[in-house]
């Protein structure tokens, strides 16, 4: 079914959306090769990927068909954050219509294992299609869903558009938009007005999100809070934390989630603050945790390069350090799906993302695990749990790495970890329920059952 022409007001929109199709059809093949490389070290990019371009074969098909007959749900996540945040809303949504199906997308590997633990019989789990509109039509056809649910800061032109002519009623979950980003949807405004128009509904995190997002057009939006307050820690993490807390007898520095560009400096100044203390049993270690998988080995090489000793998590017996580990310096998380246990191991944890321009990482997850954090500058992505912590006494924010590791070292002495950790728990506990909340909004948003 083509687009049809538009009438003179729409005329803009409508040339910006086809300027923007071209480009992606043009793009594609850089587009495919970028997933097939991304493949090389992690190889869940590589499986099925024509279901990246709305193309599923028999056996998927068959599949799709014990969709039928029941409320589909469609909910994408694009990565590992958003597939974990996703937990508490899908728990809540099956509790309010328990013959739901999950129709459950990813764009990225990590997201993608993170997302099977959500899955019960009778769900389907795929890619995101690439958004053109053909893919984007495959895709709503097959598994015609009752509802589409976006997490976060997932708005694309074509899907928007397509789900609209289809009738899927498209929401937008755990909301948020950053002042930049509003900057950024506002120079292409004839090509994201429009996607963010086609919302039904937007769950904003906060009123500064839903303030922004009715400047970039969304017709209905609301304050439901932010579900990753919802989240809690499986009780097994919470104990392998305690255990690897036992094991290490030094207090544990986290440094969580980095990103590419933080280490150096991280490192830097942890020599510098570190060397200055007694050598013994009472010498914090510091623990790096990489947000990408694919940076481990780099990482490592960074912590070798200088110059400190290193045991890697993922070479230890049954997961529990061993006599190599209890001399290195610094260790190394190279494992996935086991932040609570990092966060309930470490004294403080360091939160990446916010020592460079990136906006920070979730700190409510190092709440939940009684885990204080000092955060650098850069804290856009979680501007209000970010605030909100601060004034709990659950974190501190701080200038540069080297206040950083001066302060993380302060906050390792019990007097002062205690009393953070303690208000840690509370602020995490006093900010919950958004995902009922949401599940409620969104299910009046799909309509009555058939």
């Amino acid at each position: 079914m083509s687009d049809p022409a538009p009438n003179d007001v729409a005329l803009k929109p409508w040339l910006a959306r086809q300027a923007y199709s071209l480009l992606l059809r043009l793009g594609m093949p850089a587009y495919l090769w970028r997933v097939w490389a991304r493949g090389r070290e992690e190889p869940a990019y590589r499986a099925d990927w024509p279901w990246r371009l709305g193309w599923y074969g028999c056996a998927y098909r068959k599949a799709v068909v014990r969709l039928e007959g029941h409320p589909v749900l469609w909910l994408h996540a694009v990565s590992l954050g958003e597939a974990r945040a996703a937990a508490p809303l899908v728990q809540a949504l099956r509790a309010q219509r328990p013959g739901m199906r999950l129709l459950l997308t990813h764009t990225t590997a990590t997201g993608r294992e993170a997302g099977r633990g959500l899955l019960q019989d009778g769900d389907v789990q795929t890619w995101l299609p690439y958004d053109t509109p053909g893919a984007v039509r495959r895709f709503l056809r097959l598994h015609r869903p009752r509802v589409g649910v976006l997490m976060e800061t997932e708005v694309w032109p074509n899907l928007q558009h397509e789900a609209r002519r289809a009738g899927v009623p498209m929401v937008l979950a755990n909301a948020r938009l950053s002042e930049k980003s509003l900057r950024q949807g506002l120079r292409v405004g004839a090509l994201m007005r429009p996607a963010a128009q086609a919302m039904s509904l937007c769950l904003a995190q906060t009123p500064d999100d839903a303030a922004r997002l009715v400047r970039m057009g969304a017709p209905r939006v609301r304050v439901a809070g932010n579900v990753k307050f919802d989240m809690t820690p499986a009780a097994t993490m919470l104990t392998q934390g305690q255990a690897w807390r036992v094991a290490s007898a030094r207090p544990l520095v986290l440094a969580a989630s980095t990103r590419e560009g933080e280490e150096p400096g991280l490192l830097a100044a942890w020599r510098g603050a570190w060397t200055s203390l007694p050598a013994d049993e009472h010498r914090p270690r510091l623990w790096i945790v990489p947000r990408h998988p694919q940076r481990f080995d780099e990482v490592a090489n960074l912590v070798r390069e200088a110059g400190f000793s290193l045991s890697r998590r993922s070479v230890w017996p049954q997961g529990t350090p061993d006599a190599a580990a209890q001399l290195a310096d610094v260790w190394l998380g190279d494992s996935m799906g086991e932040m609570p246990a990092y966060y309930a191991a470490a004294r403080v944890a360091l939160l990446g993302g916010s020592f460079a321009p990136l906006g920070g990482q979730n700190l409510i997850e190092a709440a939940a695990c009684g885990c204080p954090v000092v955060m650098g500058p850069s804290t856009f992505n979680f501007a209000e749990a970010a605030a909100l912590s601060e004034q709990a006494g659950a974190a501190l924010r701080v200038a540069d790495w080297a206040e950083g590791v001066t302060q993380a070292l302060r906050v390792c002495e019990p007097t002062v970890q205690g009393p953070m950790s303690s208000c840690a728990l509370t602020f995490a506990q006093t900010h919950r329920g958004a995902a009922q909340a949401m599940a409620e909004a969104i299910w009046a948003t799909a309509g009555a059952d058939d």
